[in-house]
């Protein structure tokens, strides 16, 4: 079951919960039998989902409440959820070493990217050292990744002795945060596992960082405690968790040794990959949305004075390209909409994805405009309107669909500076 059909599942849960006439016996039983089933398919332990059945059920019947029965057993759910995930711990930001360790396969190279892209948006110099000596081309991975975001990747391919390389360079890196790949070790594998230990007591680093792809499901417990047995994990961060099968298996399992996942890695792309919290993520997968996460992806893309100027409805067309394409770097839409709290139960991926190919529809529309016709719609005339179709190859319809869309946010702009505005999508329905 992958993490998208767990989410759905779990949210049709929630719905069963919530749609509801009468909450008794029967309802708890249905709905305890219903998370048992989701859960075992997601692969996380049988022992586990008996233990979170019984505390349900056991909090259930001992709770009492002054306030809708049926919101109570909604809360007790994803506080139960959050509990088997662990505690959230945040990663401090300062100047430090951070070493990356793993499986041979596990999307160590690619995290160690996506990792100092993460950094350097914080506002911390950041750069990265290659020690994978064994894997080959991995420091040309490196460099392909991160030299678009102008951070320094170091290491040498002609060197097999990971010590030597990090003696070579060590005196040279002066950015606030360095972060070393290793070369991706298992833990039958006693002498990679000796050199691992023997890297770990030169470079002292301040965080020891295990990268697990989720797709081990279970198997991710042992791994997980045979390199915290060895070098003392500080954290873990948990990969490709857009596609797996076993996702909820391997958070369960790494939970179950007591080491914090720092961040998940949700997709292909360097820019899917956030921090862990355990709240949020519950929230999210279960429909209650996640208001938080959004407002920090929004804040990385849109300017404050953009923002403003929008809010006060002095919008041009120019304005609004930037906040289509502002709304396509905060992620895929089914995904960002999930964190939207009272829509996220209710939408659907056909819904999502409608709408994600009109904003791109749209964005081709803009992108045959002249300047002076994004800032000045009011030209807009039949002969213009013509060229603008036949440049994007769209047709006159959907040029003047997009000029209604802007005029009805123009419009609502203004209902919102005034403190009132119904949510509307304009793309459809759902």
């Amino acid at each position: 079951m992958s993490l998208e059909k767990l989410g759905e599942s779990l949210r049709n849960v929630v719905k069963k919960i919530l749609n509801s006439v009468l909450v008794d016996d029967k309802l708890i039983n249905d709905v305890i039998k219903d998370l048992q089933k989701i859960l075992i398919s997601a692969d996380v332990n049988v022992k586990l989902v008996l233990e979170l059945s019984n505390r349900i059920r056991e909090r259930v019947k001992k709770e009492k409440v002054n306030y809708d029965r049926k919101q109570h057993i909604v809360k007790i759910l994803y506080e139960e959820l959050t509990r088997i995930i662990g505690k959230k711990r945040k990663l401090e930001l300062k100047k430090m070493k951070i070493m990356l360790l793993g499986l041979q396969g596990s999307g160590k190279t690619t995290t160690a990217a996506k990792l100092a892209r993460y950094i350097k948006s914080k506002g911390l110099s950041v750069s990265v050292l290659c020690l994978d000596t064994y894997r080959p081309a991995a420091y040309e991975q490196l460099v392909q990744l991160l030299k678009p975001l102008n951070i320094k990747v170091y290491g040498d391919p002609n060197e097999k002795d990971p010590i030597k390389i990090y003696e070579k360079f060590s005196n040279k890196i002066r950015t606030d945060v360095l972060i070393i790949d290793t070369a991706g070790r298992h833990k039958n594998q006693k002498e990679l596992f000796e050199e691992m230990k023997k890297l770990s007591s030169i470079i002292k680093p301040d965080e020891r960082i295990l990268v697990i792809d989720s797709t081990i499901g279970q198997a991710a417990r042992e791994q997980a405690r045979a390199f915290h047995k060895e070098v003392g994990i500080t954290g873990i961060i948990v990969t490709k968790l857009d596609g797996s099968a076993k996702g909820g298996g391997a958070l369960t399992a790494v939970a179950e040794t007591g080491a914090p996942i720092l961040f998940i890695g949700t997709g292909e792309k360097i820019e899917d990959f956030e921090e862990f919290d355990p709240d949020r993520f519950i929230s999210r997968l279960i429909g209650l949305g996640d208001i938080a996460t959004l407002l920090e992806r929004a804040k990385e893309v849109i300017k404050e004075e953009e923002a403003e100027r929008i809010v006060k409805g002095e919008i041009t067309l120019l304005d609004l390209e930037k906040q289509l394409e502002n709304i396509l770097k905060l992620g895929k839409l089914k995904d960002v909409l999930k964190m939207i709290p009272g829509i996220s139960l209710f939408i659907n991926k056909e819904f999502a994805d409608l709408t994600e190919k009109k904003i791109k529809d749209y964005l081709v529309i803009l992108k045959s405009m002249t300047y002076e016709e994004k800032v000045n719609p009011k030209i807009l005339n039949s002969s213009r309107i013509r060229r603008i179709a036949f440049g994007s190859g769209k047709s006159v319809d959907e040029v003047r669909e997009l000029i209604q869309y802007y005029n009805q946010m123009k419009k609502a702009m203004k209902l919102l500076k005034r403190g009132k505005i119904p949510i509307r999508f304009p793309f459809g329905k759902f």
